[in-house]
C-alpha cells in the first residue's frame, strides 16, 4: 500500500524547479560536472567511480545478505528516480547519492565487536559517522570537499528521519526517498516495470523479517538509542522487559507515570 508523505513530496520539488527556472541558486545545485563512469546493474545505469566500488564492497562486508540487497535495492530506486527526472539529475550530485545510499545502513552491522558500533547513538548517526571515516581514508575521498563529505553524513543520519530530509539539499532527500522506496513501491517517477527489475535481481522476499530483527536487536542491544524513536515501539512488541518509561522527552518534563 502507497502512503502518502512517504516519499518525496513534489510540492518541494516543485519549488526546487521554480528556483532553478528563475536562475536562483538552490542548495544541493552543483553546477557543470565531469561524466563519471558508469556501469549496468538490474539494468539500471549507475556510476562506477573507484570510490563507488569501494563502498559496495565495503558495505558488503559489513553486512548480511539481506541487508545488502536493501541497500542494493535503495540505490537502484534512488538512482531511477534522479535519472528519470531530468531537472532533478542536475541538482543531485550522483556520487554523493550512491556513496549514501550505498552505506546508509552501516550503522547496522551486527558483526562481534564491530568498530563501527556504539554503545548509545543511533544507528543511523553511527552509519553517517562510519561513512564519513570511509571517504576520509579513501584516496579519492580525500579529495572531496567538507560539503559534499556533510551531505553524505547528513543524508545517512536523516534518512529515515523524513520530516527533516525532505527539506534539505535534493542530495539528502533523494537518499531517505530512495530507502523509503524499498518499503512503499514504486513512486517518484520510477515505474513498475523497473521496480521489478530490481527486486528480481534482489529479492525483497525477507524485508520484513529483516527489518524486525535489526530493530529488535537494537532495542535489546543499546535501548537508549531507541527510546522516543519509532524503533521504540519495536522494543514495545517485540523485545521481553523492554520498557521507554523514564527515558522518554515527555518523562524528562513531567516525570515518568
Amino acid at each position: 500500500m502507497m502512503r502518502t508523505g512517504m516519499f518525496l513530496p513534489w510540492v518541494v520539488l516543485a519549488s526546487w524547479l521554480a528556483n532553478v527556472a528563475q536562475g536562483i541558486p538552490v542548495a544541493g545545485s552543483h553546477g557543470p560536472r565531469l561524466p563519471l563512469p558508469r556501469r549496468t546493474v538490474a539494468g539500471v545505469s549507475v556510476v562506477d567511480t573507484p570510490l563507488v566500488q569501494a563502498a559496495q564492497q565495503y558495505m558488503r562486508d559489513h553486512s548480511n545478505d539481506g541487508m545488502y540487497r536493501h541497500v542494493m535495492r535503495t540505490w537502484l530506486f534512488g538512482t531511477l528516480m534522479v535519472s528519470n527526472n531530468a531537472t532533478l539529475a542536475g541538482l543531485v550530485d550522483a556520487e554523493v547519492q550512491a556513496v549514501s545510499l550505498l552505506l546508509h545502513d552501516l550503522g547496522a552491522d551486527r558483526s562481534p565487536g564491530s568498530p563501527l558500533i556504539s554503545p548509545d547513538r543511533r544507528f543511523e548517526v553511527d552509519g553517517a559517522i562510519a561513512a564519513r571515516d570511509f571517504i576520509r581514508d579513501h584516496r579519492d575521498g580525500r579529495r572531496w570537499d567538507k560539503h559534499r563529505v556533510q551531505l553524505v553524513w547528513d543524508a545517512i543520519a536523516f534518512h529515515t528521519e523524513q520530516k527533516y530530509a525532505l527539506y534539505k539539499e535534493p542530495d539528502v532527500a533523494v537518499v531517505s526517498t530512495g530507502v523509503m522506496m524499498d518499503f512503499v513501491g514504486p513512486n517518484s517517477g520510477v515505474t513498475s516495470i523497473q521496480y521489478a527489475a530490481v527486486v528480481n535481481e534482489f529479492p525483497n522476499d525477507d524485508l520484513r523479517d529483516n527489518v524486525r530483527d535489526l530493530f529488535t536487536w537494537l532495542c535489546s542491544t543499546k535501548p537508549i538509542s531507541t527510546y522516543d524513536t519509532f524503533q521504540q515501539a519495536f522494543g514495545e512488541r517485540f523485545v521481553a522487559n523492554y520498557s521507554a518509561i523514564g527515558n522518554r522527552t515527555i518523562d524528562l518534563v513531567f516525570g515518568p507515570e
